[in-house]
């Protein structure tokens, strides 16, 4: 699947758009790239759960992600024991999570480093009940000049409907593959984050 280019009202998260749009008044300040220290998003505290930070080690097809930090649902979300990365500081992503998820993730991250914008998915999985979750990912770039150094990532699981069940989610051998329904590399024009989206249906009930 090819990724559009899009604006930000692509991302459908009322908290991700807020996340988006303080990255964006970073990048305001520093083009290409904002640097990590003007990214200061409001209650960040309650979504650290729901995030990933990297450094970008090499550059091009070379680069690998090193986790500096993780959120302790995704653990859960990819069927995981969370390995905090003070105890393990040399966890790289393709180590993390294995070759054959890495392969479907990778591109996502190599456009972040290529186009030096936000990038944007949106895919489409069953619980292990046969839910359809909705597995959203907000991936935003910092760095030095045309340089990333950093990727921030924000993942969010959404189900309107009801509870589903997080374990495994997005495991290696979950009940389904992954249906892909966007990749978007997003634009840098301001969207304010609507007045009501479907955080509230964030329900999940861990097993």
């Amino acid at each position: 699947m090819e990724f559009e280019n899009a604006d930000p009202s692509v991302v459908r998260s009322i908290r991700q758009r807020d996340l988006l749009n303080t990255w964006l008044r970073a990048a305001n300040k520093h083009r290409p790239l904002p640097l990590r220290g003007d990214f200061q998003p409001d209650r960040v505290a309650d979504e650290l759960v729901d995030m990933m930070q990297y450094e970008v080690v090499g550059q091009g097809a070379a680069a690998r992600f090193l986790i500096t930090h993780q959120g302790a649902r995704l653990a859960d979300t990819y069927g995981n024991e969370r390995a905090d990365p003070a105890e393990h500081p040399h966890r790289f992503l393709d180590d993390a999570i294995g070759p054959e998820r890495y392969a479907h993730v990778i591109e996502l991250y190599r456009a972040c480093l290529t186009h030096l914008r936000p990038v944007y998915s949106i895919s489409t999985v069953q619980d292990a009940d046969g839910k359809d979750v909705s597995y959203e990912r907000l991936l935003m770039p910092f760095g030095s000049g045309d340089v990333v150094t950093q990727i921030i990532g924000s993942f969010k699981i959404i189900r309107i409907e009801g509870g589903f069940k997080i374990s495994n989610l997005m495991g290696l051998r979950p009940k389904a593959e992954p249906v892909i329904l966007v990749r978007a590399i997003i634009n840098r024009v301001f969207v304010p984050a609507p007045a009501k989206a479907h955080s509230a249906g964030e329900i999940i009930e861990l097993d």
